[in-house]
């Protein structure tokens, strides 16, 4: 009888199972078919939402036409509407504006898994391989640091050569949640609108 060998994830670095790996290429499958051939903005999140359904690019025949989480505070920050549509053509509208969206951690931290504990240095670890992804193969025109958990890695990210500026909310990670008395998906649209006349 053999035993299952559980692998790192190149996505993620965490030892991952074999359903692991079946969803990460998944979500590949789902995250390629709207990459933009030129891609303008590059939305770089932390880490990938733990559902399928925050999950921005998620088939919208398993998921309904309904946006949430993550996927739903992106297009909302990026100003496209998702009323009255299907979720096909959001992604298709995402994809014509130039916007993609990547994460450092390519897969959830799962609840057990060897990362939860210590998501920073994971974040770190990844660095390297993300810069070196968007630098040859996304070649954005600029990044857009999104979500908080960024903060802990923002200055090995500036200091990493990506070929292109990277744009930041007051020297911060542009965030996706209100908080009291703060609206950030103003200054999101503010920031991209400012660097599209620019």
């Amino acid at each position: 009888m053999s035993k299952a060998i559980e692998l790192p994830c190149d996505g993620c670095g965490q030892t991952a199972s074999t359903e692991h790996f079946a969803r990460r290429l998944r979500r590949l499958e789902w995250t390629t078919r709207y990459r933009p051939v030129h891609i303008h903005t590059l939305l770089l999140s932390a880490l990938s939402p733990l559902r399928d359904e925050d999950f921005l690019y998620a088939s919208g025949g398993e998921y309904g036409a309904e946006f949430r989480g993550e996927a739903a505070q992106i297009l909302d920050g990026v100003g496209i509407s998702t009323a009255g549509k299907a979720r096909d053509a959001v992604h298709a509208e995402f994809q014509r504006a130039g916007f993609f969206l990547t994460h450092v951690l390519e897969c959830p931290l799962e609840a057990e898994g060897s990362l939860q504990a210590d998501a920073p240095a994971a974040l770190k670890k990844r660095l390297a391989a993300v810069a070196t992804r968007i630098r040859r193969s996304l070649k954005p025109k600029r990044v857009m640091a999104v979500t908080e958990e960024l903060a802990a890695v923002l200055d090995d990210i500036l200091a990493m050569d990506l070929g292109c500026p990277v744009l930041l909310d007051h020297g911060k990670p542009f965030l996706l949640e209100s908080r009291t008395g703060e609206n950030p998906v103003t200054r999101l649209q503010e920031a991209l609108a400012a660097s599209n006349a620019g």
